[in-house]
Order: C-alpha cells, then sequence, then structure tokens
C-alpha cells in the first residue's frame, strides 16, 4: 500500500484534460519496441505519452488530435503525416543536421534533436535519451580543455575504449554457439531504465522510483552512483558496465547533491544517500556540469561527434557495419526483434516484455550511411581568427524627437517578412526601421565600405510627414515612469502592447497604423511590466503583466488573430493563470515558456519564480543589499539573473541558489543575456556598454563610451550586433562576437 501511495504521489494528472490549442507537437513513439506510443507536446512545456493497444489506434488517435506536426523546431511541415513518419524519414526532410553543420545549434541541441525523433524520451525510462561521455580525466586538480588525452575518443563505443577489455568482448563475440539467441558483444546496454534511476537517485521522483525497484531500500554505496571517477573507471574494466552518460550531466548541478534526508520507515534506519563524489578540479556540482558543457561543445568533440553518432543512431548500429565497430548488443535491444502482439502465450509474453524492460533499448536507426562531420569553426566563421576588424561602433541613428529612447527591439530572423529594429520613446514615438543585417559589415579597406548601412530609418520618422500614425497619445497614469518594461513588440513587428494606462489596462496597437486594436483588464490597480515569452511559430506566445496590486497575470497571445485569448472581438478575455505571493507592486518580470516559469520581482523585493500554471515555487532572496529588483533576464540554461537597485546583480539557478553576486558603480537601466546564457551585457546612466562571463562575473570587454546613457538594450536575432537606446534620442549600433570569448579560440587561434 505505501508504494502505491508513493507512485501516485507522482501521478498527479495522469487522469488529466489537456486543451487541443495547447498542443505543439504530436510524436509516434516504441513503448516496448512496438510502434504503439504517441508523445503529445503541449506549450507550458508539459509532455504526455500514451500507450495504445496496437498501430492502428495511434493513426486514428493523430487523426483526431490538430495538425502540429512533431512541432515547428526541426524544419518540418506541420502535417499529421509528419506526426506518423518513420524516425528515418523525420531525419531525412529536417534541416537540423544542416543547421547543425553551419553551427547554428550547439552539440547539446543536436544530441537532443536525434534522441528526441529517434524515440527517446523523458517519459519512459526504458528509453532515456542517450548523451556521450566525454571528459576522460576526472583525477587531476585542473581540467585542461585544450589537451587532446582529456577527452574521450568517440569513434568507438563505450566497450571498446579500453583493448583489454575490447579483446575479452571481441572473443565472446566470435566464440558465440547458440541457435536461439543471435551473436552479441554486450550482454547490457549502454542505457537502461535502471542506469537513468541510478543516475538520478537523489531527485525526485526518480528516488521513489529506485526504492520501489529496489524493494524500498537504498543498495550499498559502493553500487550506486556514489563517485564519477568511479562511475567511469568502472565503465572501462567492468565487463557488465557499458553505460553512457543522460542530458542532465550537462545541465543538471542539482543530481549530484543529496537534498533530502531519506529515512521513510521502509529502509534501514536512518539510511541516507551522499552526495556524489566529483572530481577534484569541479569545486561544485555546477562547476562540474559547466566544465562538462563546456568539453560537449569544444572543438575536439564537435569534429568527432558525427562517429558517436554513426554508432548510437546510425549506419555502425546494427548489421555488419556494428560488428566491425565492437557495437552489437543483445538481440532483444533492437526495432524489429520481436512482435509482441504475435505472442499469444500470456507467460511468455510477459517474459519477453520484463527481458525488453531490463536489457534496454537501441534507438531507432538514423541513418544508413555515415554521418556528415560538422564544419570547422574556422571555416563557417574565418573573421573570427583574424584581428578585430570590426569596428566596435557600426553606426548611430538619431531620431528627430530627442525623446529618450526606452524600449528597443530587434526581430531580425531571416524569415520574418519585415525584419526591423523598433523603437518606442519617452514621449511614445515609435519607429520601425527597417533592418538589412551586417553582411557589408566585414570589409577592412575604406574603398570596400560602401555598401548598404545594417538599419533605415523609418520613412515616417525622417519625414516627420506620417509622424502622427508613430505616436501613441492615449493618456497614462502620471504616477508611471515610463521604462523599457512597458513595452512589448510582437514576434513579427506589427504590434506593440504598452501598460501603464489610468484604467489599469493594457493596450495593443498596430506598428503599421498606429491604431489602437485591443485593451485588455485583469488588474485591479495600473498595470506597471510586461514581459513576453520565446515566440512559437505562427507568432503565439505568452504574455505577462504585473501590476500595483501585487499579482502578474499570464495570458496567450495568438498570432493568427494577433490579439490576447482564442477568439477576436470578445469583450472580455480571461488570463491563463494568476500568479499571487507579492505584497507590493510588480516592477520586472520575465516569462521563459522554454522551461515553464514566470520570475518577478516586486518594488521592496524578493523575487519570486512561478510554474506557468500559477504555482508559486521559490523565493529568490539575495545578499542584505539586494533589496529591490529592477531588471530580471532569464535563460534557457535556467540561470535568471537579476540587477536590483544601487549596482547590485546576482545570478540564481533557477531552482533557488544564488550562484554569484557583484556590485558595480554604475547606475544600470538595462541588460541582455546572450541565447546560451554564458555573456551578459549591461548598459547605464554611464553609457558605457559591458559585457561579463555569467558564471563568475568577470569583465570581458567594456565598449567605447558614448555621450549619453543608456535606456534600453537588445541584440539582432544572429547576436552579432548590439544595439541600445539612448537618453539623447538615438540608437547606437555594436558589433559583437561572443566567440572571441570562448576559451578555445583565445588558447589556439
Amino acid at each position: 500500500m505505501l508504494a502505491a501511495a508513493k507512485i501516485l504521489s507522482y501521478t498527479e494528472g495522469l487522469h488529466g484534460k489537456w486543451l487541443f490549442t495547447e498542443i505543439r507537437a504530436v510524436f509516434s513513439r516504441r513503448y516496448l519496441l512496438q510502434n504503439t506510443s504517441l508523445e503529445i507536446f503541449m506549450a507550458n512545456r508539459t509532455a504526455v505519452m500514451f500507450n495504445f493497444p496496437d498501430a492502428a489506434t495511434v493513426k486514428k488517435v493523430v487523426h483526431s488530435l490538430p495538425r502540429v506536426g512533431v512541432g515547428t523546431n526541426f524544419g518540418l511541415p506541420q502535417t499529421r503525416r509528419i506526426s506518423l513518419a518513420t524516425p528515418k524519414q523525420l531525419f531525412k526532410a529536417s534541416s537540423m543536421t544542416q543547421r547543425w553543420q553551419r553551427r547554428e545549434i550547439s552539440n547539446f541541441d543536436y544530441l537532443i534533436f536525434l534522441n528526441t525523433i529517434s524515440g527517446r524520451t523523458f517519459n519512459d525510462l526504458n528509453q532515456y535519451p542517450v548523451f556521450p561521455w566525454v571528459i576522460t580525466n576526472y583525477d587531476s586538480e585542473e581540467l585542461d580543455l585544450t589537451l587532446p588525452s582529456n577527452f574521450r575518443d568517440l569513434s568507438k563505443p563505450i566497450g571498446a575504449l579500453n583493448p583489454k577489455r575490447a579483446a575479452f568482448f571481441s572473443d565472446r563475440y566470435e566464440s558465440w554457439e547458440d541457435d536461439q539467441v543471435p551473436k552479441f558483444h554486450y550482454g547490457t546496454h549502454y542505457s537502461t531504465s535502471s542506469f537513468t534511476m541510478m543516475w538520478l537517485l537523489r531527485i525526485e521522483p526518480f528516488t521513489t522510483f529506485f526504492l520501489n525497484f529496489q524493494g524500498g531500500k537504498f543498495d550499498h554505496a559502493d553500487r550506486t552512483f556514489s563517485s564519477v571517477a568511479r562511475a567511469w573507471r568502472n565503465c572501462q574494466r567492468d565487463t557488465s558496465d557499458v553505460k553512457e552518460l543522460i542530458p542532465e550531466f550537462y545541465y543538471l548541478p542539482e543530481m549530484f547533491v543529496n537534498a533530502n534526508s531519506y529515512n521513510l520507515g521502509v529502509m534501514e534506519e536512518g539510511a541516507m544517500v551522499s552526495d556524489v563524489e566529483l572530481p577534484p578540479w569541479a569545486k561544485s556540482p555546477e562547476e562540474f556540469v559547466r566544465n562538462n558543457r563546456l568539453a560537449l561543445e569544444s572543438e575536439f568533440v564537435s569534429c568527432q561527434l558525427h562517429q558517436w553518432i554513426d554508432l548510437i543512431f546510425g549506419y555502425k548500429q546494427q548489421g555488419p557495419e556494428a560488428t566491425r565497430a565492437l557495437n552489437v548488443f543483445y538481440y532483444l535491444t533492437y526495432e524489429g526483434a520481436v512482435n509482441l502482439s504475435s505472442i499469444t502465450d500470456p507467460m511468455l509474453r510477459e517474459a519477453v516484455e520484463s527481458q525488453i524492460r531490463s536489457f534496454g533499448q537501441t534507438p531507432c536507426q538514423l541513418l544508413i550511411e555515415p554521418h556528415p562531420p560538422r564544419s570547422s569553426a574556422m571555416q563557417v566563421t574565418p573573421l573570427m581568427f583574424t584581428e578585430q576588424m570590426q569596428q566596435d561602433v557600426i553606426m548611430v541613428l538619431k531620431f528627430p524627437s530627442n525623446s529618450p529612447v526606452t524600449h528597443v527591439a530587434a526581430n531580425t530572423q531571416a524569415g520574418l517578412t519585415s525584419p526591423a529594429i523598433i523603437t518606442v520613446t519617452a514621449n511614445r514615438i515609435f519607429a520601425v526601421n527597417k533592418w538589412y543585417g551586417l553582411t557589408g559589415h566585414q570589409s577592412s579597406t575604406v574603398q570596400d565600405q560602401q555598401y548598404q548601412l545594417p538599419v533605415e530609418i523609418d520613412p515616417l520618422i525622417a519625414s516627420n510627414v506620417g509622424s502622427h500614425r508613430r505616436q501613441i497619445s492615449d493618456l497614462l497614469d502620471q504616477s508611471i515612469q515610463i521604462s523599457s518594461q512597458c513595452f512589448i513588440i510582437t514576434a513579427d513587428n506589427r504590434f506593440i502592447l504598452l501598460c501603464g494606462f489610468w484604467d489599469k489596462s493594457f493596450r495593443v496597437y498596430s506598428t503599421d497604423s498606429g491604431k489602437l486594436t485591443q485593451i485588455v483588464f485583469g488588474h485591479r490597480d495600473v498595470v506597471t511590466c510586461l514581459a513576453r515569452s520565446e515566440s512559437y511559430i505562427g507568432g503565439d506566445c505568452y504574455v505577462l503583466s504585473g501590476s500595483r496590486d501585487a499579482t502578474l497575470l499570464l495570458w496567450y497571445w495568438n498570432g493568427k488573430h494577433n490579439s490576447i485569448g482564442e477568439s477576436p472581438g470578445t469583450e472580455f478575455t480571461t488570463p491563463r493563470a494568476i500568479l499571487t505571493g507579492h505584497d507590493c507592486e510588480v516592477t520586472c518580470a520575465s516569462v521563459c515558456a522554454e522551461l515553464g516559469l514566470v520570475i518577478s520581482g516586486c518594488k521592496e523585493g524578493p523575487c519570486l519564480i512561478h510554474s506557468m500554471n500559477g504555482d508559486l515555487l521559490r523565493t529568490l532572496e539575495g545578499p542584505e543589499r539586494c533589496l529591490r529588483p529592477r531588471l530580471i533576464q532569464s535563460s534557457t540554461e535556467g540561470h535568471c539573473m537579476i540587477y536590483y537597485e544601487k549596482g547590485q546583480f546576482c545570478n540564481f539557478s533557477v531552482n533557488g541558489k544564488l550562484l554569484r553576486h557583484m556590485e558595480v558603480e554604475d547606475s544600470i537601466k538595462a541588460m541582455y543575456l546572450s541565447r546560451d546564457g554564458q555573456y551578459l551585457l549591461t548598459g547605464g546612466d554611464g553609457g558605457v556598454v559591458s559585457v561579463w562571463q555569467v558564471h563568475n562575473f568577470k569583465q570581458l570587454f567594456t565598449y567605447p563610451g558614448c555621450d549619453a546613457g543608456i535606456r534600453s538594450m537588445t541584440m539582432s536575432h544572429d547576436q552579432r550586433c548590439i544595439i541600445t537606446g539612448m537618453s539623447s534620442g538615438s540608437i547606437v549600433l555594436f558589433y559583437n562576437d561572443f566567440n572571441r570569448w570562448h576559451h578555445e579560440y583565445q588558447t589556439r587561434y
């Protein structure tokens, strides 16, 4: 009964309701090697997996669900046919391999993509995503990521790295004689549910899963995951251990720390699980994960990763190539090895199912020819390796109104009909400035400089003829101080959302005509800040409003109807969630749909983290001088940067741990986190843009100072251009290349 109750505590929402409008992706899945499952991904970043009686039912269900395909991240059409496509077809049709080769996406993101389309999922412990071990040195005091000897040979499976052990597996294969069971090198797998539970033993729900699996007791420390170095050594020596890693090794420091004292009555008295012993070069779990991630994204791994992909997902996964590569596993781990529906004897079927469960499952094979290698960094951005030819300041664009540029947004991605830099001034004149990009910004000689400037001023503003179409004249509450956080620009540049009105609304305006298109009511006092999540294809996103009434409301922006809420024209729209917990005016907020989190700060502190369903998860308390949060930025990597009054910065993990604190001289008015969460840009009254390394707040670079204060800041989509809005009524464009601070480029080129 106790075990059942424990399981129930983790299956809340099992009999749940999910809105069709919230469905973002539908994937075909296997369960116990049979094509009988579906995984459905929701807008709020939850995913639900269903197993059906047979493949025909799966097809029927897909045809009853919205036509969303497998989402929009992989460059695939949103059709039901795509949801029913085989992993091989998805791989072939997707643009992700080319994007990875061109270095538009990271090694981490590409591996997640391959895992996802090959059927691996966080919802099935038997098919948990698989990631490679990449570092081999877990003993020294320092870890030098420029030494090849610290990296694993990714062209070989784990079982073949140690020559002595490789010989043992090879002999086993050659001498195998059994009519029923085909030859294999490894009787165990690189990924099974028990390995996943073992890696994640210290965090729920895996602690409970592990205890139930083990009959309510923790195993002897030597037999559980208690030391990274020991786990690596075992994978090199033990003939029954060929484990690879899971993605969490590259992003979740909490998995190495035991946060609870488990004394559940069903265990030995007071049994405790200690923290994982980390290598000497990792002073904290955060540092271990950061170095592991740096190694994964390194040039050594980039130029070999395709060979590991060949072993796990590719042409060396089965057949003669797998034999040559010493990469053959027990036959019941492969797709197509057994058809469960043809086994009529229930006892036999149960036995085969339990064998599949315990032996692990090899991912679906994605390709039958060698995977192409990644292009070298040198090929992709040769300029990075020359002297800084670019000027730091690209251009200055002055607006006639002289009013401070309090908000600047850059939706400049290639697919947009009208990429633009949109600016809004303190007197609420906005400009839609056309973006041409930095194509010409690469020549070093003066005579070659006859190129198009990256940004062209809005013709209505330049000519001053139609500028009334560009001013929002509706009255704001007199006590409102206009700041960057009063505005949102939609991802297609077509609408501005503005708050601060005396009637407690926020409003939507068309950037084309300047006309008011929607008024949204919901708060009981003036709305003080707005934020939006990253946008889905079609322009859908979450919009967050914070108010003097101490609450935040989460809304849904419908890109098809260009309005908040599902149906345009209806008088009342309702928020998706009401977030409470603050006891005074909300001053700043950030919403990350990728992580399903909202982070907000109020006038007198502290900052709170909510789930997008409205549950209060954490309070973020900074050091004593960090009292009044003013700016918040969160990264999809799970970091939260907060700027408090009087030059105070804090970097928290989304799980509430204060990672760093620093104090600066300037009064900061704008900050921006790079997409990978590694770099922070700041600007303020001093007119200086600084670049900081997030993990240790080391100042990497300071751009030439401007003769006015910075009021707002953003970056172009390719992150090559920083755009600042100035108190003097102009914008300044700075050239940027984050790679110049990457440890590899600094040491190797």
